[in-house]
């Protein structure tokens, strides 16, 4: 196994964990003030609010399919009573479809982003190359389930990529692995990894900023003033 591939299928990945745990921790503790998504949204409504729903709508069952196919042994899977081949098109067909709402979303932020001037004039580098990354990941992951699915359907990431993953968790990565995946697959991976790398120095911090407590935080009353001349 060459060193290439050590780099790419080992070193690469742990990096980026790295960066994402480590980034994090850093910015929570001293930047806080900046952990924000700087809405646009006085600016220009109307693609913002499509292509954020079409986006989230999309990603969130995108995460958790990758995170079952991943994460979920072949093995499993079968002992259930799922075939390979009913896999498949549950994997081609609805990953597919809510692959196709993210790619969507995607491309109505980026290309707000990119075409509206007051968005773009208020966009920092870091706004544009995250929109620009994200977008590449799903056209890659598109590529990937519809067209390299289509014309190599014998590959079956689950023993390949999936291993592989699994492995980095368990501290025994296996760069073998990944030697005969297909290239679009191998894009798609290192390009996700990379925006993981990314992420704490982004706007896309603000993904963590869930507003729980206002689940039990006390109602805020309004009582109209009654006095006279005012």
């Amino acid at each position: 196994m060459s060193l290439w591939n050590q780099f790419l299928w080992v070193i690469f990945p742990y990096l980026c964990l790295v960066l994402f745990v480590v980034g994090h921790i850093y910015r929570y503790r001293h930047d806080q003030f900046h952990w924000t998504a700087k809405s646009s949204e006085f600016i220009e409504k109307k693609h913002l609010r499509l292509g954020s729903l079409m986006f989230h709508l999309g990603i969130i069952p995108v995460f958790f399919g990758h995170l079952a196919g991943l994460g979920i042994p072949k093995e499993w899977i079968q002992s259930i009573g799922i075939s390979d081949h009913l896999y498949h098109l549950g994997a081609m067909y609805i990953g597919g479809f809510f692959g196709m709402i993210t790619l969507g979303g995607m491309l109505l932020l980026t290309a707000r982003r990119l075409t509206i001037r007051n968005v773009r004039r208020l966009s920092s580098a870091s706004d544009i190359i995250v929109n620009l990354v994200l977008l590449f990941i799903v056209i890659m992951g598109m590529y990937s389930t519809i067209v390299t699915n289509t014309v190599q359907p014998d590959f079956d990431y689950r023993s390949t990529i999936s291993v592989w993953f699994r492995n980095l968790f368990v501290l025994r990565p296996e760069a073998s692995l990944m030697a005969d995946v297909p290239i679009s697959f191998k894009i798609h991976i290192l390009s996700a990894f990379f925006i993981f790398g990314l992420w704490p120095f982004t706007r896309l911090v603000h993904v963590w900023s869930v507003p729980l407590n206002y689940v039990g935080r006390s109602y805020i009353l309004y009582r109209k003033n009654r006095k006279q001349g005012l």
